[in-house]
């Protein structure tokens, strides 16, 4: 028998200790989940609030925009990266329409940031249940996925905030008409504003993780290097096909989230090649061992 397989019959356990042992893993995660929870709804005014300044420099823009300035959706991103003055924020005007529709807003911006807050307390308890059915070898290539995962997420998200939420907003606002008499103005409601931030930090998050699901699939022997490769071009419309459901209907939302997705899908292939190489050196280092 193996080390490996030694250290496996080590830690087997009955199906009774593992049940315990999810239980009691199940329950430091919600007691972590509920003490976020508390600490961000005790906060959620300000994170809402945080949340509206995408809007805040869009509004900014369109001002500038109005006076007679020259200005598009890329001065946003240049603003924000420095390169050009942040635009002016005047005040963002949103509406409820339901007694207690902005205490449910607070509700589940308290939700998602307790997750949020929480996420290394749950991302620890389940590699520490899963660890013990791995070997020490795959317990060591599980590890940098874990830390890169929340990394590209946060990547997703900061795009999200800084980039296209501006520009999402910056369009909406465009489309409004003060002419004649008309007026037709964009009233957004705060539960409305909410879900189309938490669908968009969501979407990009997930697809940011591209790099962790091919290269977890590789280690796994799924797919190679070559297959990816071979596999571009269905790859470009398949990242096309989904920046176009998950982003608002215009090319440039669309070209935002494709763009960086088709990278992550080149440094995908890389990694898989990375760790197909790294696989056959330990296999030839093991045969010279045995021989």
């Amino acid at each position: 028998m193996s080390g490996d397989d030694e250290e496996i019959e080590a830690s087997r356990a009955p199906l009774l200790e593992h049940l315990v042992e999810l239980r009691a893993r199940l329950i430091v995660c919600m007691l972590a989940f509920a003490v976020g929870f508390v600490i961000c709804f005790f906060f959620a005014t300000q994170i809402y609030v945080g949340l509206l300044r995408p809007y805040q420099m869009a509004k900014g823009m369109l001002a500038i925009q109005q006076a007679g300035g020259h200005h598009g959706p890329f001065d946003l991103i240049l603003a924000v990266v420095g390169v050009h003055p942040m635009p002016n924020t005047p005040p963002v005007d949103l509406i409820f329409t339901a007694p207690l529709e902005f205490f449910f807003v607070k509700m589940k911006v308290a939700g998602f940031g307790a997750i949020v807050l929480t996420f290394p307390i749950l991302a620890t308890q389940l590699y520490r249940f899963v660890a013990p059915g791995l070997y020490k070898r795959e317990r060591k290539a599980f590890l940098p996925f874990l830390l890169a995962a929340p990394i590209l997420f946060l990547m997703g998200t900061a795009l999200v905030y800084f980039v296209m939420l501006p520009f999402v907003m910056w369009f909406s606002l465009s489309q409004q008409i003060v002419s004649g008499g008309i007026r037709v103005q964009l009233l957004s409601k705060v539960s409305d504003y909410l879900d189309l931030v938490t669908k968009l930090l969501i979407a990009f998050g997930l697809c940011f993780q591209l790099p962790v699901v091919l290269s977890l699939a590789g280690l796994a022997g799924l797919v190679n290097a070559k297959q990816l490769a071979g596999f571009r071009r269905y790859a470009v419309v398949a990242i096309v096909f989904v920046a176009a459901i998950v982003t608002p209907p215009d090319p440039l939302s669309q070209i935002l989230l494709a763009v960086p997705i088709y990278g992550l899908y080149e440094i995908s292939i890389w990694c898989v090649r990375l760790m197909e190489l790294r696989r056959k050196k330990d296999d030839e280092s093991r045969d010279l061992t045995v021989t």
